[in-house]
């Protein structure tokens, strides 16, 4: 007997819908075709020991499975429960009416335990998008497939309580997504909080415009300085995440496994801090089976790199594209996956490599070479990438060991997120640009119009600095941005000129500011 059960595959962070064929002829062989990996294949001995613990078997028989498109690669154990309820359906040991209804996804240990999967976000969606009504997964994926609309997800425990299910013998309560449970939209504010920062009042004020605007932010400064504890603070004050960053972000981390259990939504803008011996498919994603990498997992959120020269030069040098265009294209000779890397890149260095060339008292052991050599890990065009340049230089004594408090974090949000309001609200008729970061040529032109005064004073800094025309935009999107925390419409000189304070780290500045110890 030939029977349909419906799943899904996974592509990027996008989902397939995979038609799995399941018949049952004479003879005595079991065979899966339609491009399936080794652990597909290996289902067929889960299965076996699944059912024969509530009382079935696989037939006796030929059985053929045929996993359908057969140009998609199937990968995952995520097929042992269709493959396991398509045999009983052929076997005529469960009724094949309404199954048509249904998308089935989910593990099977021996004993027939179900094991949560990755991936059952993107399935559900594309799963409602296909027509389909019904759900059944693992209960630990239930939560996360429930947040489509539309779609009735039934979490089980066990093979038996599926087959009960379909039997008609217990007629499931499907789950409903909570939102409130969610708090979808409102950022946790940790104990991470700015009043606990002393002093680096400079700093703040950077972090607070890279917040507003969604710039990119390189601190430099010696060791001690407050770089990282300072880069851990940032989240707290970015905007709360919407509905559709909070869908993007869930199924970036459930194809990378990373969701936790019985979770739905993420809520929490997320931060990334990868170590520096990183590999370059661990950050940009990819490998043999194709997996987010690091950039998409801080997708609308922070990708921090502490001690960024210490990165490889490789790692890093595939990050310039995905900072341009916020989606990275991973092509190999067998497949082609594409995923989003909107990210906030925060990365933190010394400025030389035992850290105390811009110390106020300690004394720098480096020599000039040393220094050129450390600091040119960092190449120009991915400097150039990076619209906020700051040092960060070591707090005094006396502002230490005061009792005065900084501001809090959640006063520097109120501002972030009114200057973002304004920008969405600016930006509300061009899909896919939400900050200033994002404007494109023809968008700076039409919303950053500059008088004859900031012009003047961008064509100084451009010849002292040797500055690039891609850091020209820069600045002139960061200018955009202070005047959004100002509440003003029109780009002032006072807006240009600190807005080019913060490329005094470009890469001829740094030739003509420092004087290289002998």
């Amino acid at each position: 007997m030939l029977v349909k059960i419906f799943g899904g595959a996974i592509n990027g962070i996008e989902a397939t819908t995979i038609t799995i064929e399941v018949n049952i002829l004479w003879g005595a062989k079991f065979i899966i075709v339609g491009l399936p990996d080794n652990a597909v294949k290996e289902s067929q001995q889960r299965v076996d020991s699944a059912l024969r613990e509530i009382g079935s078997r696989i037939p006796g028989k030929r059985i053929i499975v045929n996993m359908a498109p057969a140009d998609v690669k199937k990968e995952g154990s995520a097929y042992d429960l269709p493959l396991a309820i398509g045999i009983l359906a052929a076997n005529e040991e469960i009724p094949t009416e309404g199954l048509e209804l249904f998308v089935i996804m989910g593990e099977l240990s021996l004993d027939g335990t179900l094991l949560p999967v990755k991936g059952v976000l993107p399935i559900s969606i594309n799963a409602q998008t296909a027509g389909f009504t019904n759900m059944i997964v693992p209960y630990e994926n239930a939560n996360e497939a429930s947040v489509v609309k539309g779609l009735k997800v039934y979490g089980f425990h066990h093979l038996r309580e599926v087959i009960s299910f379909l039997n008609g013998k217990d007629k499931g309560i499907p789950f409903i997504f909570d939102p409130a449970q969610t708090n979808i939209g409102d950022t946790e504010l940790t104990a991470c909080d700015f009043k606990d920062v002393k002093g680096q009042e400079n700093v703040k004020r950077a972090m607070e415009i890279a917040a507003a605007g969604g710039h990119n932010m390189l601190m430099i400064g010696p060791p001690g300085s407050g770089k990282t504890m300072l880069a851990r603070r940032l989240p707290g004050i970015l905007p709360p995440m919407t509905t559709e960053e909070s869908l993007e972000t869930t199924k970036i981390h459930s194809v990378a496994g990373k969701l936790k259990r019985n979770s739905a939504l993420i809520s929490t803008r997320p931060f990334r801090s990868p170590h520096h011996t990183i590999s370059d498919i661990a950050l940009i994603g990819g490998g043999s089976f194709p997996r987010p990498g690091e950039i998409s997992l801080a997708c609308n959120g922070v990708l921090f790199l502490d001690e960024l020269p210490e990165f490889k030069r490789s790692a890093l040098e595939v990050m310039r594209q995905p900072l341009e265009d916020r989606k990275i294209s991973v092509s190999r000779a067998k497949f082609s996956v594409e995923y989003p890397a909107n990210f906030m890149l925060i990365a933190s260095m010394n400025p030389c490599p035992c850290g105390y060339y811009t110390h106020p008292t300690k004394e720098c052991s480096c020599t000039g070479q040393t220094i050129q050599r450390y600091l040119s890990k960092i190449s120009g065009p991915l400097l150039d990438r990076i619209d906020i340049h700051i040092e960060v230089i070591p707090v005094e004594l006396e502002k230490i060991t005061g009792t005065q408090q900084g501001e809090p974090t959640r006063d520097i949000r109120e501002r972030v997120i009114r200057a973002r309001n304004i920008q969405n609200e600016r930006f509300s008729p061009y899909p896919g640009i939400h900050s200033n970061a994002q404007m494109n040529s023809a968008l700076l032109r039409k919303f950053c119009p500059l008088d004859t005064q900031c012009i003047s004073l961008l064509k100084i800094a451009m010849q002292k600095f040797g500055l690039s025309a891609r850091a020209y935009d820069r600045i002139i999107k960061l200018s955009r941005t202070i005047a959004d925390l100002a509440g003003t419409g029109q780009i002032t000189p006072h807006h240009i000129a600190e807005a080019i304070q913060y490329r005094c780290l470009d890469r001829e500045a740094w030739g003509s500011r420092i004087s290289y110890p002998t």
